[in-house]
């Protein structure tokens, strides 16, 4: 094919099982990344979510938009999810190897873990490029999460398998600087391949105040509200934050404020169904158009994660906590992306993983502290993780590898 030829018509491919309308954090950040690549080269987006094709005849500034059948199972169903996906992957791998060319560049996302194998195979077969944003390192987060042992076999197989993809890969994206050493110790992975695009802050950073009439706040009389808001999945710990309001539950002045979604929010209500905490108000996923109002109602904010964090997963919903202008309590090893950035700036505290005690203190002194200075920083330093960046990050990516395709 000549030169000039390819030039036109290779492609960026865009392969995720979560895109709108799914409202999940992964589909929004895929959708954000396809809608801009379209200003580099024309892009298709490989979508696993019901409903989520565009008509043929697709406007030249959008991404074409083909539907993969696929089902998603609760992430509690284990097994089913597992066989689900499972097929998903192979059906991907087969509308890969009819639409991939060479010369066009593959993204995907590290959801679920066995897509990106698929995707790899494929554009190695096809001539094509590839690059994986690496929102998850697995087997190590099954790990974190309590689900396999790390010497199993099965620990040992996709370790197996992760070296023969990243020996294959063209870049990694890691959204978070602590995900590079554990990428490293896989040989044929080399610094040059890794791209480092921190995720960004989709409400816009300014420092908003504490307001008594806030609809989320208005019905709780105590003085300092601590939220919780988000997917807590496996990662999570939500046992260490039910525990920390049981210690502070005769302090009239706290109040635990918490909202999500996951098997980790399933396991708050069961526990205060259970304990019936009067100073704990659960409250279910909050819309998005409502979200920016439920994050003001609190005056800090808590991410719990398990122990063994560091480098395997980075929590998004992170930037959008600073970008309102409060201080953050990190459930969290020192060395996490978010704790060096919270450390780095003095943006609130980091508590050991599975410490109630310790973090029932951070809670206290949050409480006791002026906590103003704190919240001017954490929307200047929000600014920092902007879309504008982190959109020129992926295009200068993409047309990169195109270039290279060449």
């Amino acid at each position: 094919m000549p030169k000039a030829l390819m030039q036109q018509t290779a492609k960026i491919v865009v392969v995720s099982q979560h895109y709108p309308p799914d409202r999940s954090t992964t589909a929004a950040i895929m959708a954000a990344i396809a809608g801009h690549l379209v200003s580099v080269a024309p892009v298709t987006v490989l979508s696993g979510m019901p409903g989520s094709a565009t008509q043929e005849a697709v406007n030249p500034g959008q991404p074409a938009v083909i539907e993969i059948k696929n089902r998603l199972p609760e992430k509690a169903a284990l097994i089913r999810r597992a066989i689900a996906e499972i097929i998903f992957t192979v059906r991907v791998f087969a509308a890969l190897l009819l639409r991939l060319r060479k010369g066009d560049v593959a993204l995907t996302v590290t959801a679920p873990f066995m897509l990106p194998y698929a995707v790899v195979a494929a554009a190695k077969l096809k001539r094509a490029r590839s690059a994986l944003i690496m929102h998850d390192l697995f087997p190590d987060v099954l790990v974190m999460a309590g689900l396999l042992k790390p010497s199993s076999m099965v620990a040992k197989a996709i370790r197996g398998a992760n070296a023969l993809m990243f020996r294959a890969l063209n870049a990694v994206v890691i959204i978070g600087r602590d995900t590079e050493p554990l990428l490293l110790r896989y040989k044929g992975l080399t610094r040059d391949e890794i791209c480092f695009i921190p995720n960004w802050a989709t409400l816009t950073p300014a420092l908003r105040p504490v307001d008594p009439d806030n609809p989320y706040r208005r019905p709780i009389a105590a003085r300092f509200i601590v939220g919780l808001s988000g997917n807590l999945g496996f990662t999570h710990d939500p046992l260490v934050v039910f525990e920390a309001a049981r210690m502070l539950r005769d302090d009239p002045q706290i109040h635990f404020l918490l909202s999500g979604w996951g098997i980790g929010f399933e396991r708050l209500k069961e526990m205060q169904s259970t304990a019936n905490l009067p100073n704990v108000t659960l409250v279910e996923r909050v819309p998005e158009e409502k979200l920016e109002a439920f994050l003001c109602a609190a005056d800090v904010w808590l991410i719990p994660y398990r122990k063994d964090l560091a480098g395997v997963s980075v929590p998004s919903r992170f930037y959008n906590l600073l970008a309102i202008g409060r201080p953050v309590i990190l459930v969290s090893e020192a060395n996490a992306e978010a704790a060096l950035t919270v450390r780095e700036h003095s943006l609130g505290w980091v508590v050991e993983p599975g410490n109630a005690d310790d973090l029932a203190g951070a809670i206290r002194l949050a409480s006791s502290s002026d906590n103003s200075s704190i919240g001017e920083r954490a929307a200047i330093v929000a600014q920092r993780f902007n879309f504008a960046d982190a959109m020129t990050g992926y295009a200068a990516l993409m047309q990169k590898l195109l270039r290279e395709s060449r």
